[in-house]
């Protein structure tokens, strides 16, 4: 019903200030019947909760190295407390959310194939009919990035894993066929080597900024994420969260920032 008009929009925690308009904006969109999937990040409260309880963390290239005390901080933190948070807000604003996590319903599996990053997922599969089901009831979802390990088969095996949020948000955007990624970021978008904001940028383009050490730290992970969407996605756009209504001016055609397209 909705396929070719899905949006997925990746929020970060450091995008929500105490004034921020993106779930206010969020309610706005689903009101005017346009089928909204949330993916959350919240990187800097998992940092917190790490540090509370005296484990130490890390992260190569951007990714958080999981270890099994982390993936317990992270699946509470994360699919437990802001996503409960994020729900609650919704509702409070007229919204109608269903927050769940990859794992609720196997709709997210992963393997850890890098065993540098511990217990973390990389290679994902996608299951988009508990999703679709939620839109077409006039739901939307709320996704925590914390996904079932699909090759655990004793015991000993975790069965979660903590993945990067932008990379499911790609994931879930292909899967789903939407017709836009959007991520808000606490940065205008992609900046080249003088530090200007790129405003088109393709696949090609993306991989060799990667590759040359040009973006760096969390701009890795959503450089890569928008290669991985432009498999089906028309458009994957990179956008300051923090400015007021800056999703409801993205939908409007009005936005700034960054897009990447399929294009070599």
């Amino acid at each position: 019903m909705f396929r070719s008009k899905i949006i997925v929009v990746k929020i970060g925690g450091s995008t929500l200030g105490q004034n921020d308009t993106t779930l206010e904006d969020l309610v706005n969109l689903q009101k005017k019947k346009v089928p909204v999937v949330v993916v959350h990040g919240g990187g800097n409260a998992v940092t917190d909760w790490l540090s509370r309880l005296h484990i130490s963390t890390r992260f190569v290239q951007g990714l958080r190295v999981t270890d099994e005390d982390t993936l317990k901080v992270v699946t509470a933190v994360l699919a437990g407390l802001i996503n409960k948070e994020l729900v609650s807000e919704i509702s409070r604003r007229g919204g109608k959310a269903v927050g769940i996590s990859g794992a609720d319903g196997a709709i997210v599996m992963g393997t850890n194939k890098n065993r540098e990053l511990g217990l973390t997922a990389e290679e994902l599969t996608v299951n988009s009919h508990l999703l679709k089901a939620l839109l077409n009831a006039g739901y939307m979802p709320v996704i925590a990035p914390v996904c079932i390990n699909a090759r655990a088969g004793d015991r000993d095996d975790n069965n979660l894993l903590n993945v990067n949020g932008d990379t499911i948000a790609a994931e879930i955007a292909a899967a789903l066929d939407a017709r836009k990624l959007i991520f808000l970021t606490d940065v205008p978008g992609i900046y080249d080597d003088s530090r200007q904001v790129i405003t088109h940028i393709d696949v090609g383009r993306a991989r060799n900024m990667i590759e040359s050490g040009t973006a760096s730290g969390g701009m890795v992970a959503k450089l890569e994420a928008g290669v991985i969407a432009a498999r089906k996605v028309s458009l994957t756009r990179i956008i300051d969260g923090r400015v007021a209504h800056a999703l409801i001016d993205e939908i409007e055609g009005k936005g700034k920032g960054t897009t990447i397209v399929n294009q070599q």
